[in-house]
């Protein structure tokens, strides 16, 4: 069944921009919608427009007040919506990328596990057999939450921050996941250990993923990922597939 979404929001967001917001509540629907939405004004060269960035419900538009202003731009945007394509129906490529899921490199997996109502051996299968998507990226530069996982990972943070999360670590909560783009704080759980850099300054292209990005992840062991993390060319074995 079509999940229906409210009329969109426009809100005023600084002087110069514009939010447009398509649920209050994070949903598949409303994150393809906003990712779309998002796709379609970057392509249509607005006058004025400077920018367009989704999160996981809404698009904030930018503007340049001096070539436009924002009850023109609004009813631009507006007429935008009724456009077909507005709607992200499928991604545009998909990520493979290994994790390693031992001990050391997952040290939080049976608790991740056992909060989802699983073995680590089941948890395992069942994130290596989704196609997750890059549904926003934030908190850290390039860093994606990946989502959405069956209900039964709705799994909530820790009461705790772990200190330290190491770069490329694999962690879970609320139906989602995260490949920490750099060693930080968290409240969420330590499930696994890539050798993928979601964010590299040095690349041509600094972000490694786009929202509406498709991801798969392939379990190896901890030696394979040792070797991964040795060959610095390959970011972490991950491969990209265009679809379309």
């Amino acid at each position: 069944m079509t999940e229906t979404l409210p009329e969109p929001e426009f809100c005023p967001l600084g002087v110069d921009g514009i939010l447009i917001r398509f649920a209050r509540t994070l949903s598949e629907a409303a994150n393809r919608r906003a990712i779309g939405f998002r796709d379609l004004v970057s392509t249509r060269a607005l006058p004025g427009v400077t920018g367009a960035a989704s999160s996981l419900t809404s698009v904030r538009v930018a503007f340049d007040p001096a070539i436009t202003d924002r009850a023109t731009l609004r009813t631009r945007l507006q007429d935008l919506l009724t456009d077909a394509t507005a709607e992200d129906i499928s991604p545009k490529r998909r990520w493979d990328i290994p994790v390693a899921f031992g001990t050391e490199n997952a040290p939080q997996l049976a608790e991740a596990a056992a909060l989802a109502g699983l073995t680590p051996d089941q948890a395992i299968a069942e994130i290596t057999a989704y196609t997750v998507r890059v549904i926003a990226i934030g908190f850290a530069p390039g860093q994606p939450y990946l989502g959405m996982l069956p209900p039964h990972w709705d799994i909530a943070r820790q009461s705790e921050l772990t200190p330290r999360m190491p770069n490329g670590a694999l962690v879970a909560a609320v139906r989602q996941l995260i490949i920490f783009a750099a060693d930080a704080p968290t409240g969420w759980r330590h499930i696994g250990q890539t050798a993928f850099k979601v964010y590299d300054p040095d690349r041509e292209e600094a972000f490694a993923f786009t929202p509406g990005d498709a991801v798969r992840f392939n379990a190896v062991s901890d030696s394979a990922l040792a070797d991964l993390r040795a060959n610095t060319d390959t970011n972490g074995g991950a491969t990209c597939t265009v679809l379309r």
